[in-house]
C-alpha cells in the first residue's frame, strides 16, 4: 500500500466531512467518531450529489440532493441498488493516511 498523509483528524469536524483532491479525482473524508474516519467517493451515483455536503450519522452518509443513504464501511446504498467506492484509510498519531494506490485503482476502473 502507498499511504498518503492527507491531514490531521482535527481538520474534519466530528460528524462532518471534507474533500481531498487526488490525481484521479475527489475523495470524501467522513469523520464519524473521535478517532474514526472513512474515505469514499464524493459523488452520489444517483444524480452526482456532493456527498461531503451531506449528513454524517452513525457510520453512514446521506446525500444532500435526494437523501440516498450509504454505509461508509461497504459503500452500499441502503434501500437502493447502488454503491459508492470506499478506500482504505488509517490514523497514526492523529494524522489521516489514505491508500493512494487503492484510490488510483478504483477510480481508473
Amino acid at each position: 500500500m502507498s499511504w498518503i498523509d492527507i491531514g490531521h483528524i482535527d481538520d474534519i469536524p466530528l460528524r462532518g466531512a471534507r474533500v481531498v483532491k487526488t490525481p484521479v479525482g475527489c475523495v470524501g473524508l467522513f469523520r464519524t467518531g473521535e478517532a474514526e474516519v472513512f474515505a469514499a467517493s464524493n459523488s452520489c451515483p444517483h444524480k452526482g450529489g456532493p456527498l461531503a455536503e451531506g449528513i454524517v450519522h452513525g457510520q453512514k452518509i446521506t446525500c444532500p440532493l435526494h437523501n440516498w443513504v450509504f454505509d461508509l464501511n461497504s459503500g452500499e446504498a441502503i434501500g437502493e441498488d447502488a454503491r459508492i467506492a470506499t478506500y482504505p484509510v488509517r490514523l497514526e498519531a492523529g494524522r489521516i493516511l489514505l491508500d493512494g494506490a487503492a484510490v488510483g485503482k478504483r477510480s481508473a476502473a
